[in-house]
């Protein structure tokens, strides 16, 4: 008889957890706050009252999804989720950006290029960027940079875990003693728009392993680093994948928010949900039981039955102040504004924004279908700093009233993408309407966030669970789990979910197959350095530049294997 696996949140990790599941012939129920959607804060949703006629809602978000080239589990599992006429499933729905801007106040923004040069137009653009940037960056920035770099790619992984897990990218990067250029585009830059965080909370080791991850697929010809859906989130994967997962007999449960989790004297019994329908409360049994909610979550649902059984989930308890804002806002246009084939980031915003331009990249998505029919293009940005004050009446983002957030986005915007002439790409009259996410609420003169972003702060780690707990039938899958990926992400949600699927697979004894595990890249090129490193780093001794001439050699020689012999374009590290 088929066990029965109880799964608390519905988004990414749960989904990803049901999927794998499922695969294998467990019975899976899964139980969603929502009323309607699926997929938790990677959904799309339609913008209140806006659809007209026979016209749908216009497409709103929690914030615009991007799937960097290094992301292996989600995408491996959007191969598996079934779409009519693609190949590939899911993952077919991604194309590739080519560009990225960097937006200044009352200056021309700078454009690069995201992957490695393909066409003449792309050393070009990237040419341009290298000479004709007036960035206030020296040489002297340049080279610390570069240095500061090359430590982290030749760092061995328990120097990482055991070192630069402890060091703020801030100090790291000894931002007090640099430039002011160089605080803004190194330090400041990089924290606040990949990974929502303040460059003297974010841990080195998880903001220099993002880094570099982008940076070894920019320089991979057959790579692509950043990757977009060609259209609406739920359109293009969500939808897709709650279908695929009913079709495995996976039930799924919307309008169910979990109240408390029961426990006996050795396991969990049941979970008790609130259902938001009939505003009763639903006692559900199961044999596994998978919670899927963000850290903000579990920490409400733990209790004294569960801290008996497991005590070290208290930790949990002290990763609630580990969480930032980082949440969307829209702006529907009545035209397609060309600004960049790709994502911008806004360096002298005080909010950390960065956005897309959507539409192009929806090819065959007919937008004069949705909303009023006048929506031309859509531009989605995102607000990673919440406490800093704005541009307009200078008060913090959390202080101000929703009109009062879009307005300085917009001014933010307008005041940043700007031509060689001097003029705005953005003008008022382009504006048919807007959305912010409603997970963004007002109960009173300031606002709260329902949905923030745990932030990998310096030294956390070893407050984060494992995806199987002390409890023999309780398993963790969200994004605050101990991952490979070690971010707060799509992938990370999924990777914890394949940990939790393997633990259960073990406990279970059911014969079947373990979900698949990918670390992150590194390149065999400089495995040499990781491993010298390495030996100094048993010593006691900290990492250096120096290194001896074997050292050298040794890579000299795996630089000509590599140059001969190697075609794998994303190798693995075991």
């Amino acid at each position: 008889m088929s066990k029965t696996v109880i799964i608390i949140g519905g988004g990414v990790a749960g989904m990803s957890a049901a999927h794998e599941l499922a695969e294998r012939g467990f019975k899976v129920k899964v139980y969603e706050k929502q009323s309607l959607y699926a997929g938790g804060k990677a959904r799309s949703v339609d913008v209140p009252d806006s659809a007209s006629g026979s016209n749908r809602a216009l497409p709103g978000e929690h914030g615009f999804r991007f799937f960097p080239g290094f992301y292996r589990h989600i995408t491996d599992t959007m191969k598996r989720i079934p779409v009519k006429g693609n190949k590939e499933g899911a993952f077919s729905n991604l194309v590739p950006t080519q560009r990225v801007m960097m937006a200044r106040f009352d200056k021309v923004p700078l454009e690069t290029i995201v992957s490695f040069p393909r066409t003449l137009e792309d050393l070009k653009v990237a040419l341009q960027a290298v000479f004709h940037s007036d960035t206030g960056l020296t040489v002297s920035d340049a080279d610390f940079f570069a240095e500061k770099l090359w430590q982290l790619m030749t760092s061995c992984y328990e120097r990482r875990g055991g070192e630069l897990e402890r060091i703020g990218w801030w100090q790291f990067l000894d931002a007090d003693h640099r430039s002011e250029p160089f605080r803004q585009y190194f330090v400041g830059g990089i924290t606040r728009t990949l990974v929502a965080a303040q460059p003297k909370e974010v841990s080195t080791k998880t903001g220099g392993d993002i880094l570099l991850q982008l940076l070894f697929l920019m320089g991979n010809p057959k790579a692509y680093p950043d990757r977009v859906l060609n259209g609406p989130t739920n359109d293009a994967w969500l939808d897709h994948w709650k279908a695929y997962l009913q079709s495995l007999g996976v039930e799924y449960y919307h309008d169910h928010t979990a109240v408390r989790i029961n426990t006996d004297d050795k396991v969990i019994t049941s979970v008790d949900f609130r259902n938001g329908d009939k505003e009763q409360t639903v006692n559900v049994t199961g044999d596994y039981f998978i919670s899927a909610v963000p850290v903000e979550v579990m920490c409400k649902l733990l209790n004294d039955g569960l801290l008996k059984l497991d005590p070290s989930l208290a930790f949990i308890g002290e990763l609630f102040d580990d969480t930032a804002w980082m949440t969307g806002i829209q702006f529907f246009l009545n035209e397609d504004v060309q600004i960049t084939k790709g994502h911008v980031m806004y360096t002298d915003s005080p909010w950390a924004l960065t956005s897309i331009s959507q539409l192009q990249f929806w090819k065959g998505f007919d937008i004069s279908k949705f909303g009023d029919g006048k929506t031309k293009g859509v531009l989605s940005v995102d607000i990673s700093d919440w406490d800093n004050p704005g541009l307009l009446n200078k008060i913090r983002a959390k202080d101000c009233s929703r009109e009062d957030i879009m307005k300085d986005v917009w001014a933010q915007l307008k005041r940043s993408l700007v031509t060689q002439d001097g003029k705005c790409l953005l003008r008022d009259d382009m504006l048919v309407t807007w959305y912010l996410d409603r997970d963004i609420v007002f109960p009173g003169n300031n606002s709260t966030n329902e949905e923030p972003l745990l932030v990998n702060k310096v030294n956390t780690w070893s407050r984060r669970p494992e995806a199987y707990t002390d409890i023999p039938n309780f398993f963790l899958a969200s994004d605050y789990v101990r991952t490979y990926t070690d971010l707060a992400t799509m992938e990370g949600a999924n990777e914890a979910a394949r940990r939790a699927v393997n633990a259960i697979i073990e406990r279970s004894g059911v014969r079947a197959k373990y979900c698949t595990i990918w670390h992150l890249h590194e390149p065999d090129l400089l495995a040499v350095y990781r491993w010298h490193d390495k030996q100094r780093f048993k010593k006691g001794l900290p990492w250096s530049k120096e290194v001896p001439w074997i050292i050298r050699a040794i890579h000299a020689v795996l630089h000509i294997f590599n140059k001969t012999f190697k075609h794998d374009p994303i190798p693995t590290r075991n």
